[in-house]
């Protein structure tokens, strides 16, 4: 089953997984997407039957990495987490 806020969509089972291993909601995942700073790049490792993308953004004081598609219109997440990797990222680019 997919929940849609606004322009973002996600499965919830996923959803519940991600909260289960990160800790995290995709409804607060979307909040990256609010950095006026965020970055979006393409997952080519991960793109294998539709492009696949990390938005990394500042969502408080910490650094968060959405990892989502576009799909029919809506930005589509299926993952979101604090990753020491993405927060490296984006301070390396703000520094």
């Amino acid at each position: 089953m997919d929940r849609r806020v606004g322009s973002f969509v996600w499965d919830v089972r996923k959803e519940a997984a991600n909260i289960q291993k990160h800790g995290l909601d995709f409804a607060s995942a979307t909040k990256a997407f609010g950095d006026p700073h965020r970055k979006i790049y393409t997952d080519e490792k991960h793109s294998e039957t539709e492009p696949r993308c990390f938005c990394i953004g500042k969502v408080g004081h910490r650094v968060l990495t959405v990892r989502f598609t576009y799909r029919e219109g809506f930005i589509r997440i299926y993952g979101a987490a604090y990753w020491r990797e993405g927060r490296r990222y984006y301070e390396e680019k703000h520094a």
